[in-house]
Order: structure tokens, then C-alpha cells, then sequence
């Protein structure tokens, strides 16, 4: 550190001393200081102190860190780099803290939460008044106050007699008692002296209180152990019945430690079932077609339009299960399906006045896409969302159900949560799948609550079992361990290429003094980064998805069998001709005379079904199978339902009679009003329908007495954009925007502590404030500084009527307007001249 004549004296002199790469990783690690850029350094280091960055940063420390930050905050004012060293390794001076003591200080110094040399160590006061204890606010450490502290109100006689009882020499005043008690229980052997001669009972009491609390009840009339140690100091009073064990007593009781546990080192991700390479990604591949195929099921099922839209927004609960039983999943399963889609802007709110839910135009444009590309979509969408699927079911703030594609279900922190658990499991051995419990601890170790331990309510352990599963059900994972496209998507290169090099435990992957720093997956932060990392996932998952296939087998059961997945055109005329019957590695699908109907309907003719079948059946076409066409096909349309308010006709005044006859057909109110025609009391859909279950094939017709062909409407949203994550305070800035932010933030800072000449005539004090000249003189000196090339401090009063200072190098005046390099902005400008308001020469020694 450099003499102390040269140190800095505030933060904002501490920022002025760092380089642009230092300034860079500042802004970069709190991104909220640069939201807007600061004027010059000052504002920056006022930035920085504010409460809400201080949390923000504080919140994003391990736990190491933190615990330095919290040491700190317990340390004399500066500390030096041993006292708190001392704090943090104890007595015994633990070698591992020792090791990992140097980088959670260089990182709070990087995060300018710490200034000073290591001789004078400064916390920032927000810091300081937020991590230090007090009767409101307890300390994390669980110290109380400094003897000073607990004695500030303390009488002058009291005091000197707490030091006679401790043995110590009276002094004249109270500040020389305070020290002099002070210093003696800093003393560890003076310490461990008086402590020896403490009754058993007195003992008892400090432990109870030394890891904290600190502060306890006592009676009026205290048991005589008691009075031993308030007689001392070893306990003093706060108030009336109330006592606190000083700081310096706590830390000799501790030997010197501030935490009781001191955690240097992050703890290893455990490994559970190692499993091969090849087997992980085989199984992830699996579980990726299933998602492809659940998420076009839902599709479908909503084909025509899905469920309607909740008042206050959302699916109900009915349609929910409704949906789950049409995707054969349970309830939880069929909302995060609901949430993909939605996530990757595939589903949305129709807008119409009975607002529902239904497919965007979107969709088609995704079905278009190679398989791989599709799943890449989702996964990608999946990573970046901030809606959190297993909030679905719980209650917000205001006890409402959370529900499916409702609101509430936002939470920021779950894309940074994903990328990290998947980054730890990228960590581990290739194929291993990790130990949750520890995988848990990792992660409250990286970003500890104010909880001890991890626990099962907090939200970041909850998000981490959610991405888990999640991650399993996508095909990201594999039986647990990160896939090859799985590793893709978070913008990791292979590690085929690193065979034989990877480490033979999660524990030995890296050295031991530096595994207290977490290591962290290069997050794609850009669209186009995005876009590449989705494109190399989807390179490497389309070999190990199965190609469609253009047959099926037919078997004499009236089933199909598809042994994998058919092609788009097959398995669209095939899921109208049949009903799906299992689902699975090879779907079955069942012809019944519903389904063939349904054919029909769509304007099909038994010979083009006939020709279907046998084009695309590896087997020959069951004689059943075509018995069940040909009949259908002659019965259908034999009966012709039309508008009258209903009427039915038909050829055979048998099949007529036999309807009448029916008592079944009571309910529509028929009668003959010709030898071949029926007219009922019912709409023509009712009794379409209702003939239909007693057992004929009626098909409808038009006015014009032609048969009507009925296909299924697709219903589309308008166009619609994904729902965009809500983020987790301000993005991180790119390489461009830091060098421009430190290049603004220096030449602001030029302007505003450049020396300037004094001039107390002209009302330029040199106390920093904007000059003031009149424009005769404002132009006189500007035209000067174009002659002699200097550069000159002005004030300026843009059109908002903001004021600024700003340090140029004038080029040409002329019309009013000054044309000149400006140092602040880094660039040449042109200034109106009515709108500056004074003018002012640069110190001798400046540029």
C-alpha cells in the first residue's frame, strides 16, 4: 500500500485510482450502478452506497464473502488486513481460511463494497450499518456491542468501579476506564486469568450467551454468580433489567472467531448413479421426442380453440384436469406442458370478446421446423423464462390461487437458479447424475438466506428441485446427468475432447485453495448467443432423435401399429381415420365405426381410403378392416339431415319406419310429411347426433341438398409475441457498453475535478460550481481557446433545463455555435452559446 499521505481518503478516491479493467468488472458485477450511466466517478461511489445496491450486491455474495463482509462490520474502524484476517481464521489461524481470505476481499474490493489499503480496510457506511450489530438489527455473528458501546451511557462512578473489581488501576477519566477494560479483555492471557477465577455457574452463563445472542434478562436482586460478572464487565447492563455480553469478551470466548462456523470452501457436488455417456444422452433424446409429442397433443386438443380465459386471467382448475386427462399426465405435468408452449409463444389469448386460449400462427410456423430445432425452441424458452411452473396450485400475497397461465407466477431469480444447477451438473463427472442434498448446500452456499441451513420453504431450493425435474422432462437431462444438448444449451463446449483428462470426483476438480470460489457457466446473455448455443443443442440431439417413418403394420384386430413416429401427412390422416388407442415407444391406433365415419365426414371416399391403407401399410389390409369401410361407406349418407326446423330424407321408407318406430326418437319429435322425408322439432346438429346413437350414419346436408363435409376449423390467435421474462434487476452490460460507460464516467470525471483558475472577479470561486461570465466574455475566451488550442471548463444548460459542467477543447465559433472536442462525451459536439452559461480557463498543469 502506498504511504498514507497518498491514500485514498473516500471511496470516490479509491474509484479514481483504478484502471478502466477495474472500473469494467465493477460495473459489470452491479449492473444497476450503470442504469444510467454516472456523470464521473463521484456520483458512481454515491451510486454504490446507496441501500438498495448495497443489498443488492450483499445478497449476491457466498457465504465466505459474506462472512468477510460481516467480520468486517464487527472490526475496529479501519481494520487492518491481520485484524480481520483474525476474525475470520481464529487463534489457531485456520490455513484454509488463510488461502481463501485474499480473493472475498479482492472480491469485495472489486465490488467496492470495501476501500482502503490493507492497512486502513473501510467497509461502505450502507454496508456497515446494515451487517453491524445492534439492539434493532442483531448481527449475523451474533456479537453485540464494543465495551465503548455498551458503556456510552453508563455514569463515570460506575465505570471506575467495574475496573477496581476487574483489578485494574483507576484512571481520571472515563475514556482511559473504557480502554483500559477494554484492553484487558483483548488480552488473552490477562483474560484467561480472570476467567479462571469465575464460579462454574458464571461460565455457564457466558456460554449460553457467547454465539448469541448476546443480550439476557436478569432480576432485580441477581444471583451472586451474576454480580460476579456484571461486577466486572464481563456483563453490562443496557437497560433496567437487561445485560449484554461486550464484543471483546464474546471474540476471547470464541478465540477470536466472529462465526462460530467458517465455511472458506464451497462444498462439492456429490455425484450419485454414474451412468455412460451414450446411455444419458440416449435417454434425454427419448424424453425430448416425448416433449415434442406432448406439446403437439396439446395442440391439437385445442385445435379449434382451447379453454376459455379466467376473469381475473388464467386456466380454471376444470380445464386443467381436463387437459391433463386428454395428455394422460397428472395435473402438474399437464401445467408445466401448458407453461412451455406459452413460454415459447405458441399458445396465447385469442382476444375475442369470449376470450380462450388457442394456438398463435406461431405454431405453424414452428411445426414447419426440423424436429431438433423444435425441441431446441422449447428448451431454449424453458431456460429463460421467469414463469415457475410449481407455484401452480400455492397462494400470492393476497391468498388467490396461483393457476395455469395466470399471473403471479413470475419469479426473477429462476433463469439465473437453471443455469446454475445445470452449470454444477456440468461440473460433475460425464453421466453422473448429483446428490440433491448436496447440490442443495452448494447452492445455499453460493447464496446464502439468512437461514443457517438450506432449507426446504426457500425459494431458491424450491427452484433448484423444480429445475431438476423439469430439466428430466424435457430432455435436457438424462437419468439425471446433463446431456450433450443439454450441455450445448448453456453454451458449454463437449467434453468429449477432454476424455481422459476429467478429474476422478466432483471434489477433485479443482485445487483446494481454489475451490472456495464458485465456477460458473457462461451464460449466453445476447440474442445471437442464444440463437447459437440453441443451433449447436439441436445439431446435437437430431442423430439420436428416430426418423419418421411412412408405414404402420395393420393387423386383423381393426389396430394399426406404428412402430415409431410417422410423418406429418400419415399420422394427420390417420389420427381422423383412427382413434389413438396407446401411446408409447410404437403408438396403437383402433379403427371403430366412429373413426372411419369421421373419414367420411371429411369428404374421404371409401376408395380413398382403400388406396391410403394399403400405400402405407407394410402389411396387407385386414379383410375386417375393409368390411368395416365398405359398410360404413354404403350406409353413409343414406339418411340426409337438413333445416326445417330439422327434417330427415331418405330413399328407404323402411330405415323411416323403423326411426318412427323407436321410441327414442320421441324426444325429437318426428313425422312424416312424405312417403321418404321426416321433419322434427330439433336443430339439425341435435338430431344428427341423436340418430347417430340409435345406432344409423346420417350424414348432413346443405340447403342445396348437397352432403357437408366437416373438417376441423383451426382457430389462431392474432399474432403474438412471448411472454417476456421479468428480469432480475438490470442485464449485465456487454464489452461495448462497459467501454463506453468508462470512457463517459472518466471524461465526466476530468470535468468535474479538473483544477480551475481562480477568478474571483469573474464569480468563479473554484468551489466547483458552474461558471458564470457574461457572453461577451464567454465568447471572447472561446474564441482565444480556438487560436491557442486549449482546452476550457464551461457550464451548459441543455433544452431540458438540466445543467451539466463539461471540460472542450473549442475548434471553430462561429453563428452563435461553438464547435469543440468534448472531454466529457469523448467526442466533438456543437454547443448553442446562449446556452452556456460561463466560461473558464483549466488550471496551468492541465491538458
Amino acid at each position: 500500500m502506498s504511504p498514507e499521505t497518498t491514500a485514498p481518503r473516500s471511496l470516490a478516491e479509491a474509484l479514481r485510482a483504478r484502471d478502466d479493467a477495474s472500473l469494467s468488472a465493477l460495473l459489470r458485477s452491479r449492473p444497476d450502478l450503470i442504469t444510467p450511466v454516472p456523470t464521473d466517478l463521484t456520483q458512481l461511489a454515491t451510486r454504490a452506497g446507496t441501500r438498495a445496491s448495497v443489498v443488492r450486491a450483499l445478497e449476491r455474495l457466498d457465504r465466505f464473502t459474506l462472512h468477510t463482509a460481516e467480520a468486517l462490520a464487527v472490526a475496529g474502524e479501519p481494520a487492518t488486513y491481520d485484524e480481520l484476517l483474525g476474525l475470520l481464521a481464529g487463534d489457531d489461524a485456520d490455513p484454509t481460511v488463510t488461502a481463501a481470505f485474499p480473493h472475498a476481499l479482492g472480491t469485495l474490493r472489486e465490488q467496492a463494497l470495501l476501500w482502503g489499503g490493507d492497512d486502513r480496510l473501510r467497509l461502505v457506511r450502507t454496508a456497515r450499518e446494515l451487517l453491524a450489530p445492534s439492539p434493532q438489527h442483531p448481527s449475523p455473528t451474533g456479537l453485540g456491542p464494543t465495551v465503548g458501546e455498551a458503556t456510552a451511557g453508563m455514569s463515570p462512578g460506575r465505570i471506575q468501579e467495574i475496573v477496581a473489581t476487574a483489578g485494574l488501576a483507576s484512571t481520571h477519566d472515563s475514556v482511559s476506564a473504557v480502554a483500559s477494560l477494554s484492553a484487558l479483555f483483548a488480552d488473552r492471557i490477562r483474560m484467561s486469568a480472570l476467567l479462571d477465577e469465575a464460579p462454574a455457574e458464571a461460565i455457564e452463563v457466558l456460554s449460553r450467551l457467547v454465539w448469541g445472542p448476546p443480550y439476557g434478562q436478569v432480576t432485580a436482586e441477581p444471583a451472586a454468580h451474576l454480580r460476579w460478572l456484571i461486577g466486572r464487565g464481563l456483563l453490562l447492563s443496557t437497560g433496567p433489567g437487561t445485560v449484554v455480553l461486550p464484543r471483546e469478551v464474546a471474540l476471547h470466548l470464541r478465540a477470536g472467531r466472529a462465526h462460530r462456523v467458517t465455511e472458506p470452501l464451497a462444498p462439492a457436488v456429490e455425484a450419485a448413479a454414474p451412468h455412460r455417456p451414450q446411455v444419458v444422452d440416449a435417454a434425454a433424446a427419448g424424453q425430448a421426442y416425448t416433449t415434442l409429442a406432448t406439446v403437439e397433443e396439446l395442440l391439437k386438443d385445442w385445435h379449434e380453440g382451447g379453454p376459455p380465459v379466467l376473469r381475473a386471467g388464467g386456466l380454471s382448475v376444470r380445464d386443467l384436469k381436463r387437459t391433463a386427462v386428454a395428455l394422460d399426465v397428472s395435473e402438474p405435468i399437464a401445467a408445466f406442458w401448458v407453461e412451455l408452449a406459452y413460454a415459447a409463444g405458441l399458445v396465447a389469448s385469442d382476444g375475442e370478446a369470449e376470450e380462450r386460449y388457442a394456438a398463435t400462427p406461431a405454431y405453424d410456423a414452428w411445426l414447419e421446423l426440423p424436429a431438433a430445432e423444435r425441441w431446441a425452441r422449447l428448451a431454449s424458452a424453458w431456460l429463460a423464462a421467469t414463469r415457475t411452473t410449481g407455484l401452480i396450485g400455492g397462494r400470492d400475497a393476497k391468498d388467490r390461487t396461483l393457476s395455469a397461465l395466470g399471473p403471479g407466477l413470475d419469479r426473477s431469480a429462476a433463469p439465473e437458479v437453471r443455469h446454475r444447477v445445470l452449470a454444477l451438473l456440468a461440473e460433475l463427472p460425464e453421466g453422473s447424475s448429483p446428490a440433491t442434498d448436496s447440490l442443495l448446500a452448494r447452492l445455499h452456499w453460493e447464496r446464502p438466506s439468512r437461514a443457517a441451513r438450506p432449507s426446504p420453504d426457500d425459494l431458491r431450493a424450491r427452484l433448484a428441485r423444480w429445475t431438476l425435474s423439469e430439466s428430466e422432462l424435457l430432455g435436457v437431462t438424462g437419468r439425471g446427468a446433463l446431456s450433450a444438448q443439454g450441455r450445448a444449451l448453456l453454451g458449454l463446449p463437449s467434453t468429449t475432447a477432454a476424455k481422459g483428462t476429467e478429474p476422478s470426483g466432483p471434489g477433485d476438480r479443482l485445487p483446494a485453495h481454489k475451490r472456495h470460489h464458485p465456477v460458473t457457466a457462461p451464460v449466453p446473455h445476447s440474442p445471437a448467443e442464444r440463437a447459437a448455443a440453441a443451433a449447436r443443442a439441436a445439431g446435437l440431439l437430431a442423430p439420436l432423435l428416430p426418423e419418421p417413418l411412412d408405414h404402420v403394420l395393420l393387423q386383423a384386430d381393426l389396430t394399426a401399429v406404428a412402430p415409431g413416429p410417422l410423418e406429418r401427412p400419415l399420422a394427420d390422416t390417420l389420427g381422423v381415420l383412427a382413434d389413438i388407442e396407446s401411446k408409447g415407444g410404437a403408438t396403437v391406433y383402433r379403427f371403430t365405426p366412429g373413426s372411419v365415419r369421421r373419414a367420411l365426414d371429411a369428404g374421404r371416399s371409401a376408395s380413398d381410403l382403400h388406396a391410403f391403407l394399403a400405400a402405407h401399410s407394410r402389411t396387407p389390409v385386414p379383410q375386417p378392416l375393409a368390411y368395416l369401410i365398405d359398410d360404413m361407406a354404403r350406409r353413409h349418407g343414406h339418411l340426409r339431415i337438413g333445416a326445417a326446423s330439422a327434417y330427415v330424407r331418405c330413399d328407404d321408407e323402411a330405415v323411416l319406419n323403423e326411426i318412427l318406430a323407436d321410441k327414442r326418437s320421441q324426444e325429437f319429435g318426428l313425422r312424416r310429411i312424405a312417403p321418404t322425408v321426416l321433419a322434427g322439432q330439433t336443430d339439425p346438429a341435435s338430431l344428427l347426433t341423436g340418430l347417430r346413437s340409435m345406432g344409423f350414419a346420417p350424414a348432413a346436408e346443405s340447403a342445396e341438398g348437397d352432403v357437408l363435409i366437416s373438417r376441423a376449423h383451426a382457430h389462431r390467435t392474432p399474432p403474438r409475441t412471448a411472454p417476456e421474462p421479468v428480469p432480475d434487476g438490470p442485464p449485465v452490460p456487454d464489452a461495448t457498453l462497459l467501454g463506453a460507460a468508462v470512457r463517459a464516467i472518466r471524461a465526466g470525471d476530468l470535468a468535474s475535478t479538473a483544477p480551475r483558475k481562480e477568478d474571483p472577479a469573474a464569480g468563479r470561486p473554484g468551489d466547483g460550481g458552474l461558471p458564470r461570465t457574461s457572453s461577451a466574455e464567454t465568447l471572447a475566451t472561446m474564441q482565444a481557446a480556438v487560436m491557442t488550442g486549449e482546452a476550457v471548463w464551461i457550464g451548459y444548460v441543455n433544452a431540458e433545463g438540466a445543467a451539466s459542467q463539461r471540460v472542450i477543447a473549442p475548434i471553430r465559433v462561429e453563428g452563435g455555435f461553438v464547435t469543440a472536442y468534448d472531454h466529457t462525451a469523448d467526442e466533438v459536439r456543437t454547443y448553442p452559446l446562449h446556452r452556456v452559461t460561463g466560461v473558464a480557463e483549466l488550471a496551468d498543469d492541465q491538458p
